[in-house]
């Protein structure tokens, strides 16, 4: 199935989700002159048109996100239960509105406005989405000490701890290649390097503990796609 928004086409593949959808979108792009240098009007225009963009690519991001918890491909991390409240809550007012007028509700347009608002609230991280509804609960920004800012600190990003954050199986390339490298380091350690081996093993403990998430949420999906 595919859903196209504002013109281009969102794949609805996981794995290849953030590649595809983003080089597609910002592609678009050819800038004549550079960004910086063009007149005021021009140089808001361009915000507004990229502004207008990263809405589109957060909410068919967000569609996948709903199409995979449909298949029972669960979000895991800290993030995940407030995420799957939201998508119950969707599956149970298309199920009203479905009741109630089933000749004119179009599902795919339904399914937009009720998932526009959460998709406004996400930015991409490296190795998770993060969900900036409530700054108040940012993890970045309590460490930060900076809790009333307005965007979320991705340097200082902790997702396997932050309640805000969801970890889906497009990320688990980077949390495997975490756990590799890290184990190439502990494994480098002189026996007197204790104190840079222990910080190293909770490191490892963290991106092992993601990945178990991350494929236990798969693994239930694959086998309700199996009983179905």
């Amino acid at each position: 199935m595919k859903i196209t928004i504002y013109s281009w086409s969102i794949s609805h593949h996981p794995e290849r989700r953030s590649t595809r959808t983003h080089g597609k979108a910002f592609g678009q792009f050819q800038y004549p002159t550079p960004p910086l240098a063009r007149p005021g009007g021009a140089q808001a225009k361009l915000l507004a048109e990229i502004n207008e963009l990263e809405e589109a690519r957060n909410i068919g991001i967000l569609i996948d996100v709903y199409r995979d918890y449909q298949r029972g491909i669960m979000p895991s991390g800290p993030g995940a239960r407030d995420l799957i409240s939201l998508f119950t809550s969707v599956d149970g007012r298309l199920h009203e509105l479905s009741e109630n007028a089933p000749q004119i509700v179009d599902n795919d347009l339904e399914v937009v406005a009720m998932l526009s608002t959460r998709a406004r609230t996400l930015h991409l991280g490296t190795a998770n989405y993060c969900w900036f509804i409530d700054p108040a609960k940012a993890l970045c920004l309590r460490l930060a000490g900076t809790p009333d800012a307005d965007r979320p600190l991705a340097g200082m990003c902790d997702s396997a701890r932050c309640p805000q954050a969801t970890h889906h199986p497009c990320h688990r390339p980077v949390w495997d290649e975490s756990r590799q490298t890290t184990k190439v380091f502990i494994g480098s350690l002189g026996r007197r390097q204790k104190t840079e081996r222990a910080r190293l093993e909770v490191s490892l403990a963290r991106a092992e503990r993601v990945l178990a998430e991350i494929d236990q949420v798969a693994a239930a999906g694959v086998a309700r796609k199996d009983e179905i």
